[in-house]
């Protein structure tokens, strides 16, 4: 189950690699990489409010599914179209005025202008990505993970040689620079969703669902109750995406130089995330089946070897960092000043591996239990209170610089692994012991 999700989240996350590593190939590297760091951060935190929100639709399938109820399952799904729909609205707008937004936030202005100009070229993407994390969403919640898998990887093929053209104006085209990857993005994120539809129309797994029947009128109770699961959601993970988007955009104010690196840092550690955040999505789906089928045990198990699992790669990827600092830099750039300050930052971002590996699976975990509202509060305290708090303190106040940034975010991730972690096993137990009962 897990693992095509996380293929799948490599591929969809191999995109903004993809499009990292080229930018830093374009005449002006550093504004290049500064503007698309900080661009991409604003586009990540509205982004993570949609994945969350749409995040319901996979613990509520996979419960419906479990009890042998697949139309009824499908039918929900339907609704949530209407809350797809709903909030490409708010995003589109976010990313049109978005020179405004990175201006009040305090962005070196020098960067501002090749953000915006990235942003409201993805923003024609919008509607199709909230589509494509519908679809998504319900063909995991169904227990069937290889779509994700190959729309991410369709994703990544495609970006590269419409990026190569939309860039550096290729085949007649002009060359657009970073505005050119947000319009190759755009253009992806409809083929994904093109490809999507016609696998799930198509595929035995889903005739059973019966999916594409005309949507009912809106169920006003059924897109509350589904917005009641999934804003929490959609929260939780706004809350900790913020603090990274705070970070770079905090750094920004440093200027074109300390933003660069920031994003050659944030971008590797990131793509590492990719694994435990698709090992937890794929733990939501089991221990929501589990429960919908009335085995607690099964369910609490399913959460224990995901955790076990998140902390071997979390393990890994730190031990990678920790030794190979240069060669990953070398990836994305040549420039003698960003890589110097991006191997130091690179560091810390193996610190962090492990706790935010285990963090983002827990999260999964309670996800499959319909437990949503405790953990926004503990990412709330997690990552606001603490982490953004003392990561602003360390680099404006105490003269870390960048570091300190880093710093708040390792200390407001390791809380939110050990609070989130012992929340499951709580759950997990009480679970248990009321299905004895019964």
């Amino acid at each position: 189950m897990a693992l095509p999700v996380i293929i799948g989240q490599l591929g969809v996350f191999g995109m903004n690699f993809i499009d990292t590593v080229m930018a830093g190939r374009l005449p002006e590297r550093d504004l290049a990489l500064a503007g698309l760091g900080t661009g991409g951060a604003l586009w990540s935190a509205v982004m993570m409010l949609v994945i969350g929100v749409m995040m319901a639709v996979q613990p509520t399938v996979a419960h419906l599914d479990g009890a042998g109820q697949r139309e009824e399952a499908a039918a929900q799904t339907r609704q949530a179209l209407y809350i797809a729909l709903t909030a490409a609205v708010p995003f589109t707008l976010v990313l049109v005025f978005s020179g405004a937004i990175l201006l009040a936030v305090g962005v070196d202005p020098t960067i501002v202008p090749v953000a915006q100009g990235y942003l409201r070229a993805i923003a024609w993407g919008v509607p199709a990505i909230c589509l494509v994390l519908l679809l998504r969403f319900f063909s995991e919640g169904s227990g069937h993970s290889k779509p994700t898998m190959f729309y991410g990887l369709l994703g990544a093929a495609l970006n590269v040689p419409l990026n190569y053209v939309l860039m550096f104006g290729k085949l007649g085209f002009p060359a657009l620079g970073t505005v050119g990857t947000g319009y190759a993005t755009a253009i992806v994120l409809w083929l994904q969703l093109t490809m999507l539809v016609l696998y799930l129309r198509h595929h035995h797994h889903f005739r059973g669902f019966k999916l594409f029947r005309i949507p009912e009128p809106p169920n006003f109770q059924v897109i509350g109750d589904l917005l009641k699961l999934g804003l929490p959601i959609g929260i939780t993970i706004f809350v900790e995406g913020s603090l990274f988007v705070a970070a770079a955009m905090l750094i920004g104010r440093l200027g074109a130089v300390p933003s660069a690196a920031h994003l050659v840092a944030i971008n590797f550690a990131a793509l590492m995330f990719m694994v435990p955040l698709g090992l937890g999505m794929a733990t939501t789906v089991r221990i929501g089946n589990a429960l919908g089928r009335g085995d607690p045990v099964a369910a609490r198990y399913a959460g224990s070897m995901g955790l076990v699992v998140a902390v071997v790669f979390a393990t890994l990827s730190a031990s990678f960092m920790f030794l190979f600092p240069e060669f990953i830099v070398s990836i994305y750039t040549d420039d003698p000043a960003v890589t110097q300050l991006a191997v130091s930052l690179l560091f810390y971002a193996a610190l962090f591996q492990l706790s935010d590996g285990v963090q983002i699976c827990a999260t999964g975990c309670l996800r499959g239990y319909k437990d949503t509202r405790v953990p926004m509060v503990v990412n709330v305290l997690a990552f606001w209170l603490v982490g953004l708090t003392l990561g602003y303190y360390l680099t404006f106040n105490a003269g870390f610089g960048p570091a300190g940034m880093w710093i708040g975010m390792i200390a407001g991730l390791a809380v939110a692994a050990l609070l989130l972690t012992s929340r499951f096993f709580a759950t997990s137990k009480r679970f248990i012991a009321i299905n004895a009962v019964a």
